[in-house]
């Protein structure tokens, strides 16, 4: 993990607690929520205020996040929202975090720049004993305040101030204007400075969790499923209409498809699709001869042609189906057939256009392990779990090629794999034959009328 830590690419864009005026802080509102303290003088902290270094002090690296279900939070600075969030449990704590930061900005700096802020994101249940409690977990609200209830006695402020403002007699209530004074104290100039939060609620039906071995929730869907990381009888029932675990390739391409989660890269507007699926291929090949004592660092394109060709006999079928993919989208070359039982297939696929690509993307990555890119900028608590697992050789070319192609234009490379345009409907995308979907039976017109119906592979029937 050191190559990963000193490029970057593990624990970066931590914040650093070096200050003893914030170190205070935050023991403060560490003694606030859990009741313990820490004896660092210096740290690092993510966007929830978890810090490595702490949890190992303390032995608990769930020390903000009590059975990895209500996660707790401590903000010192709102340079937080720019901060990954390291254990995650559930995949929609960082984005809800970061939008309680940004619409709260204003209130959070001025909060900040006196105490911490500490608060938790609250959902109706307080343990997981089992995946059937996943299902009660439908909204997720946050209560925050500083450590010194500056935003409790704000809001008591508030309401003298409105009492003072509508009863007649209150102007002469000397005892109620020397609340609003001793309150004013303490909290400030509240118009000047506003100390005041939002009020948030967030949905949480379609989502990831750690738990159980790693679960994905679809509750939001027509037809709502939960895709299982664990064979799907070693996980106990689910009170959802279609459970499914990995090794189901069929069902499980099915029912994404059926819900209108994914779409094939070649059908994709606005990216080269032919370039993304020729990074996969380097990808699948640095897999395939990571072992084979081959230097793999700094290659050019012509480079990883010239590898493909001399060991075109140790490559696995996924490399071969991209290439066939490819020669179709570039030169015109037969349409390949590849089935959903195919080990390329889900490397074919992206989130279509809607609100949880990003939780569709982090699933294919899971599906589609050896593109480590796709991997890192999706799924990063697996990635760097099987990272440990990787070769010296394979380890070198993620780092280098990471640091060198990712990380110096995150967005543009976020973008020409996950972008989307909108589709006009006077200019309709166009497939090859047999349309983007590998046809199983019948001929092409039978095919597409087939996919207009019920979906490439055939209906999904309730009970």
């Amino acid at each position: 993990m050191k190559r990963l830590i000193k490029s970057g690419l593990m624990f970066g864009n931590l914040i650093h607690v070096a200050s003893p005026a914030l170190v205070e802080r935050y023991n403060r509102a560490l003694k606030h929520l859990t009741g313990k303290q820490t004896k660092l003088t210096d740290f690092y902290i993510d966007i929830s205020g978890y810090s490595p270094e702490i949890g190992h002090e303390l032995d608990d690296h769930l020390y903000l996040n009590h059975m990895g279900v209500n996660r707790q939070f401590i903000l010192l600075t709102t340079a937080q929202k720019d901060a990954p969030l390291l254990n995650a449990k559930f995949s929609t704590s960082r984005g809800i975090l970061r939008q309680f930061i940004e619409k709260n900005e204003a209130a959070l700096f001025s909060l900040t720049t006196r105490d911490a802020v500490a608060g938790e994101l609250v959902n109706s249940v307080y343990d997981m004993p089992d995946p059937a409690r996943l299902m009660d977990i439908r909204k997720i609200t946050i209560e925050a305040d500083t450590t010194n209830g500056a935003i409790a006695k704000a809001e008591e402020l508030d309401t003298k101030v409105d009492r003072f403002m509508t009863e007649d007699d209150a102007w002469f209530d000397d005892v109620l204007i020397a609340e609003m004074i001793g309150l004013a104290e303490q909290t400030g100039d509240v118009l000047r400075h506003p100390v005041m939060l939002k009020h948030m609620e967030f949905e949480q039906q379609n989502f990831w969790t750690e738990h159980f071995g790693g679960i994905y929730v679809f509750q939001k869907q027509e037809l709502p499923g939960a895709i299982t990381c664990l064979p799907r009888h070693e996980v106990q029932h689910i009170p959802i209409d279609y459970v499914i675990d990995l090794s189901e390739r069929n069902r499980l391409a099915n029912f994404l498809e059926l819900n209108g989660l994914v779409e094939p890269i070649v059908k994709a507007r606005g990216i080269d699709a032919a370039a993304v699926l020729k990074q996969k291929m380097d990808f699948i090949l640095v897999d395939a001869l990571a072992d084979e004592g081959i230097n793999l660092r700094r290659r050019a394109p012509r480079d990883m042609r010239r590898l493909a060709r001399e060991h075109a006999d140790r490559l696995p079928d996924e490399f071969h189906a991209l290439a066939a993919l490819v020669n179709w989208a570039e030169n015109k070359g037969r349409w390949p057939r590849i089935t959903s039982e195919d080990p390329a297939y889900f490397y074919t696929l992206r989130a279509a256009n809607h609100a949880d690509a990003d939780l569709v993307n982090m699933l294919l990555s899971q599906l589609s392990p050896k593109d480590f890119r796709q991997l890192f900028i999706c799924h990063k608590q697996l990635f760097y779990a099987l990272y440990d697992g990787w070769s010296d050789t394979k380890k070198d070319y993620v780092v280098e090629y990471l640091k060198t192609e990712y990380q110096v234009d995150k967005v543009g490379a976020r973008e020409a794999l996950f972008g989307h345009e909108p589709v006009m409907k006077e200019d309709p995308v166009k497939t090859g034959p047999g349309g983007p979907w590998v046809a199983h039976r019948g001929t092409t017109d039978e095919y597409e009328d087939m996919i207009d119906r019920v979906g490439p592979w055939g209906p999904v029937r309730r009970g």
